[in-house]
């Protein structure tokens, strides 16, 4: 099983460094302009630095003063794709977004296992949050509705379509899954829904545990919750083993379908990039995850 684990691994490593040939479309969210607009004394630019430009031995892209939402997909090839979507929220404390480690290079993965994927250029840096702010939802959700309303175009079963956040991106994924059906005053009505049908959570930035307030009621799970796959390093520093295992305890208590992968060892932010730690295995895991909830087809022998 360790050589099975080690060769999966690779043949990822493989497939993420090299050149796919599947075209990529990018669609903006808000063609006639952001429902609540935003503005930058600077445009969109990347704010990394030489500090920390390299994360795990490859560069590191990421972007800021995001005012144009968009998103991009990744179109799998014709003979791998498993009719399943995905939706990636890249992280970045809502302050920038971590583009390639959290976004593109996720992308070029689910791509790889026949997913079509689109990755979620939302709104940052925004002042304020859902509920105070709605902005970061309400990209969230047109991008959901947008991928939906092309999906059979796309060969993509709109009700195999789900989210994967990191970081920040994580507590977007889960706030959506919770306030699919939210109207902002500002947004068209859409007759697309925007509820997921599964969500990833990596090392997913949530409210405080124990905090009774506006945070942790807008992610509090219901008994709608799609299946939960969450992965979480223990030695986390910036998000809380404390606060995941709380949400976790929730999924349960409604009776959600959720699966939790914790290490011991792992930080934060290590996307899929290889590492010599055992958390580099969990693209395995979701695979296989997804295989179970029914998402992916499962190409091995029935016993």
């Amino acid at each position: 099983m360790k050589l099975l684990v080690i060769s999966r691994l690779t043949a990822i490593s493989f497939i993420l460094t090299s050149a796919l040939s599947a075209q990529k479309q990018t669609f903006p969210l808000w063609p006639n302009g952001d429902p609540e607009p935003t503005n930058f004394e600077r445009s969109e630019y990347d704010p990394t630095t030489d500090a920390n430009r390299i994360v795990s031995g490859k560069v590191t892209t990421r972007l800021t003063n995001v005012s144009n939402p968009s998103l991009t997909i990744y179109h799998p090839n014709n003979q791998t794709n498993d009719g399943v979507g995905v939706l990636v929220f890249p992280g970045g404390g809502y302050d920038h977004l971590a583009w390639n480690i959290e976004g593109t290079e996720v992308c070029e993965w689910l791509q790889s296992i026949g997913a079509t994927c689109a990755v979620v250029k939302y709104r940052v840096p925004e002042k304020g949050r859902f509920p105070d702010n709605p902005a970061d939802l309400e990209d969230a959700q047109q991008a959901m509705r947008i991928f939906r309303s092309h999906a059979y175009e796309w060969h993509v079963d709109p009700k195999r379509v789900g989210v994967i956040g990191f970081s920040a991106g994580g507590h977007l994924a889960a706030l959506l899954c919770n306030q699919y059906d939210f109207q902002g005053k500002t947004v068209p009505l859409s007759t697309v829904g925007a509820q997921p049908n599964f969500q990833m959570l990596l090392y997913p930035g949530l409210p405080k545990a124990g905090s009774n307030d506006a945070a942790v009621e807008a992610v509090q799970p219901t008994k709608g919750t799609p299946p939960t796959f969450i992965v979480q390093a223990i030695n986390d520093p910036a998000a809380h083993v404390e606060n995941t295992l709380a949400y976790f305890s929730a999924l349960k208590n409604v009776g959600a379908l959720a699966e939790l992968h914790l290490f011991a060892e792992g930080g934060h932010g290590f996307g899929l990039r290889p590492t010599r730690l055992p958390v580099s295995h969990w693209p395995v895991l979701a695979e296989a995850w997804l295989k179970t909830i029914h998402m992916i087809q499962d190409a091995s022998p029935t016993p």
